[in-house]
């Protein structure tokens, strides 16, 4: 529902009934008419130069001509106020403390990784050396083929067992209590942070706000048609 062209279409509708309806109420019905619609048309025009660029009007297309500052605000906020360097250092701090009494969890990361790589590195390797004449006899690399899969889930269980073991889960964690690690984490953060900002345009901030608030914008323009009908109702009555 257009709610600014609803307001426009009552107003008008005022406006006309009191220039060819000839009654009594005639002149309340038109100064309500020509305030509201002046009260909602003026708003339109003021929430439209907001986002567009009008020819003669300055101050039109703020959004757009703005836009350098829009988008340093943007990572002013995220930066200080999500990812501050004392949130950040509190999150890892908590993340740390939390796991004090369980083991740090890697079990999906090793799960996702593909250690295929592995398996075709340690071939190159036998292929290449002394041992490599002799497997080419009996059919080169294919016939180490078969050995992959239990090779890839033995090295699995290796690594799941080496990261929850005791020796590796402290090592991790006092680099997560490093200082450095922190500050090298919050480099990585606002680094990303800029590296998405850059993508943005002019264009793509307008729609953004645009979105986010055109809804609540729309209410001005028929509250605007409100007030500015009652303003012309009791103008009215006024003696002139």
């Amino acid at each position: 529902m257009n709610k600014s062209l609803i307001t426009h279409l009552v107003a008008a509708t005022f406006v006309a009934t009191g220039l060819f309806v000839d009654s009594q109420a005639s002149k309340a019905i038109l100064a309500t008419g020509l305030f509201a619609l002046a009260g909602s048309l003026t708003n339109w025009i003021a929430i439209h130069m907001l986002f567009e660029k009008v020819p003669g009007l300055y101050g039109s297309g703020v959004i757009v001509e703005r836009f350098e500052e829009f988008k340093a605000g943007i990572h002013k906020l995220v930066m200080q106020q999500f990812f501050s360097k004392d949130n950040v250092d509190r999150f890892l701090a908590e993340l740390v403390a939390d796991n004090a009494q369980h083991p740090l969890d890697f079990s999906d990361v090793i799960e996702n990784t593909d250690l295929a790589p592995v398996y075709d590195s340690l071939v190159a390797t036998i292929m290449e050396s002394s041992f490599g004449s002799m497997l080419s006899m009996f059919g080169g690399k294919s016939a180490l083929e078969p050995l992959r899969e239990p090779f890839i889930k033995k090295m699995t269980r290796s690594l799941d067992d080496i990261a929850h073991s005791d020796s590796f889960q402290q090592s991790v964690r006092s680099k997560l209590n490093s200082h450095n690690v922190f500050d090298d984490i919050h480099l990585q953060i606002e680094h990303i942070v800029e590296s998405r900002l850059e993508e943005l345009t002019p264009q793509m901030v307008k729609n953004i706000v645009q979105d986010m608030i055109r809804t609540h914008l729309g209410w001005l323009v028929v509250w605007g048609g409100v007030f500015g009908g009652l303003i012309g109702f009791i103008t009215s009555f006024l003696p002139l």
